[in-house]
């Protein structure tokens, strides 16, 4: 069996399982739902870990019955996705055995795109980091220039850690069982949704799933789209998705860089209401409300640089007067890191008087080298106003380039809310 259609096949266990409503996290039977018993099941044996799960244990949290966990454990473990972990104590009966799943089953990229420099991260099916590179771009060079530097940088990458793909290219693995990939773009060119399917004799090469990009906004998601990236009007409306693809051969997904850095964190066990706002080259938020990321009717929420906090203020190059970006990096610029927390703290504020969210998490360069200033600065302008929880984003320095990989292989495990956003080529 290809270790792609252990997702997907004929819902026997669908039958055999409990009825439940699916944003309860358990297992239901609708025909809708083909994919999600089997992506429940692999959500819990990425947080397990190395210490893995038993089948009663899987059974117990997802309401599925015990037949339909062996059907579809079984599928998986044939398939190559999970392999046995040892065995945990019973509480009656022989200790059962622990399943794991298996990081070198599929990979994802991630790449983060500055305006001045672009990350490219591997990482496998559990979420860790297999490779990086990072080298110096200029989305001022343009976006043929650049979507070619990024297809570059991508097959470098794989190169060096997984041998590539035949003639140079990155080895495909076919998604057509995985939930939420692009399932709709895929529905209109390919019948029974497969996407390239991989050569008989290239079994054994690297199960690439996709490429994730992350850039600033504004942008279309679902689109795929770039749109006004503040300072470089060339790139509004460039089918960057699209080209990608086409350009590698593999699905891409496109979203902001906040978004997938608070995708990330969210995958991480991070819960409730948040917003993960950057400093670096510029300034914007990723919100994560009530356990899902928001982009907005438009895929545009988040952009937090440009809300106009100073009347008449110094001019910014959205072409407004005032923003907080222009402001707040202004201050960063002069080493004035006070000022430049205080002027982030009236954004801050803003933000959690409109909706109410438990915390704000800081990330990015600028957060970075001065850590501990920005957050004492920020949580004593807000005391007077707001009990919100001020904390560092902390985590990996790459954490954008891995949330934009995490854009590929969350529907893995059903945890995404945006099937559209990927295409392929």
């Amino acid at each position: 069996m290809h270790w792609a259609n252990a997702i997907g096949p004929p819902g026997e266990e669908a039958a055999a399982s409990a009825t439940a409503d699916p944003g309860s996290g358990q297992g239901g039977n609708l025909s809708l739902l083909r994919n999600h018993n089997a992506s429940l099941v692999l959500d819990l044996l990425r947080k397990a870990g190395e210490d893995g799960i038993s089948r009663p244990e899987i059974a117990d949290y997802t309401g599925l019955t015990p037949q339909a966990v062996s059907k579809i454990t079984a599928r998986l473990r044939q398939a190559g996705l999970l392999a046995e972990a040892g065995r945990h104590p019973s509480t009656g009966g022989k200790p059962r055995t622990a399943l794991r799943l298996e990081p070198s089953a599929a990979y994802a990229v991630g790449v983060q795109l500055d305006r001045d420099e672009m990350t490219a991260v591997l990482l496998d099916l559990s979420g860790s980091r297999v490779a990086t590179r990072a080298v110096s771009a200029d989305l001022g060079a343009g976006p043929d220039v650049v979507t070619g530097q990024v297809a570059d940088q991508v097959r470098a990458l794989l190169a060096q850690s997984l041998g590539g793909g035949p003639g140079g290219r990155p080895a495909r693995a076919r998604v057509a069982g995985f939930p939420d990939v692009g399932e709709r773009t895929r529905a209109r060119q390919e019948p029974e949704g497969l996407v390239d399917p991989v050569d008989e004799g290239d079994q054994g090469a690297a199960r690439v799933l996709g490429v994730g990009v992350a850039m600033p906004g504004p942008l279309d998601h679902r689109a795929g789209v770039p749109l006004r990236v503040t300072g470089y009007p060339e790139w509004d409306g460039y089918r960057l998705r699209d080209e990608l693809a086409g350009r590698l051969g593999l699905p891409v997904a496109l979203d902001k860089d906040t978004n997938a850095a608070a995708l990330g964190i969210l995958l991480q066990g991070e819960s409730g209401s948040f917003a993960y706002v950057h400093i670096g080259t510029g300034i914007g938020a990723g919100l994560v409300l009530e356990g899902a990321v928001y982009r907005g009717v438009r895929t545009g929420a988040g952009e937090f640089g440009h809300q106009v906090v100073q009347l008449d203020g110094p001019s910014c190059a959205c072409g407004k007067r005032g923003c907080l970006e222009a402001l707040c990096l202004a201050a960063i610029a002069r080493g004035d890191v006070a000022e430049a927390a205080r002027v982030l703290a009236v954004g801050v504020t803003n933000l959690a008087e409109l909706l109410d969210i438990d915390q704000v998490l800081l990330g990015g360069r600028a957060v970075a080298a001065a850590e501990a200033e920005f957050v004492r600065g920020v949580r004593a302008a807000l005391r007077s106003r707001t009990r919100l929880m001020v904390a560092p984003a902390g985590g990996s320095a790459y954490r954008i380039a891995e949330g934009a990989a995490q854009l590929v292989l969350a529907p893995v495990f059903g945890r995404t809310e945006a099937p559209a956003g990927l295409r392929t080529h």
